[in-house]
Formats: structure tokens, C-alpha cells, sequence
């Protein structure tokens, strides 16, 4: 489920360096045959998931000197994430926290706990 207008996700806020992540949905069937219940595979330490939104990115430091030509308010620049919206994450469990929003399980993932990205351009 990606991000749109009329989502409930919509809402939320993704801070710094930090992406929203849903679990992809796995083969419920190992190699050899066996089944194993979801909780088994959520203790896995590498899990994969989709990513729904991301935040603006590590926040870069402000010149510390106080220039008087310089407006007040001046605004934070962000260094950008390499994650997008609907990239496919593999991911270090131990480097998210999850959270449950309106009734789903999602993951809270600092970028440096992220292994390894899948984008598909055409989408």
C-alpha cells in the first residue's frame, strides 16, 4: 500500500534520517517444505519491507558565525535519503523499533540500519 491523498498515512511525519516501513509479505513455506508461523519470521535479524514515506534527511549543520546581512530565519537544509517512497528495503531488525498505527504494524528504520534498496523506476 503506498501514500496517497486520501490515505490515513497521510498524517504522519517521518523525522531525520528515518523511513516508515511495511513488511513484505513472505512465503509462509521454507525450502523444505515447512510452515512456519509469522511470528517466527518476525525474529529473523534481516527482515524486507516496502518502504510508505520518508524522512527529509540528515539535517546539515548551520554556520555558527552570525553574518547581519543574513535574514533571521533562516531555514534547516537536509542532505537527502537514498531510500524513496516504494523502494523495497532489506533491513536490520535490530535497528528499528515498531509501532502500531490504526490497527497495522509498521517499522520506524534509521537509514543506516538499511542493508540494501530494490527500486523499480517504471512505477
Amino acid at each position: 500500500m503506498l501514500l496517497t491523498s486520501n490515505n490515513k498515512l497521510k498524517k504522519l511525519i517521518v523525522i531525520g534520517d528515518r523511513v516508515l516501513i511495511r513488511l513484505a509479505k513472505t512465503d509462509e513455506r521454507t525450502g523444505s517444505g515447512l510452515y512456519l508461523p509469522p511470528g517466527v519470521q518476525e525474529k529473523e535479524k534481516v527482515q524486507q519491507g516496502y518502504i510508505i514515506k520518508t524522512g527529509p534527511g540528515y539535517a546539515i549543520p548551520m554556520p555558527a558565525e552570525n553574518e547581519p546581512w543574513k535574514s533571521e530565519e533562516e531555514q534547516v537544509k537536509y542532505m537527502p535519503l537514498q531510500a524513496k517512497e516504494g523502494d523495497l528495503a532489506i533491513f536490520l531488525m535490530n535497528g528499528a523499533t515498531e509501532v502500531m498505527y490504526e490497527g497495522e504494524k509498521f517499522f520506524i528504520v534509521p537509514q543506516g540500519a538499511i542493508l540494501l534498496l530494490e527500486r523499480d523506476d517504471e512505477l
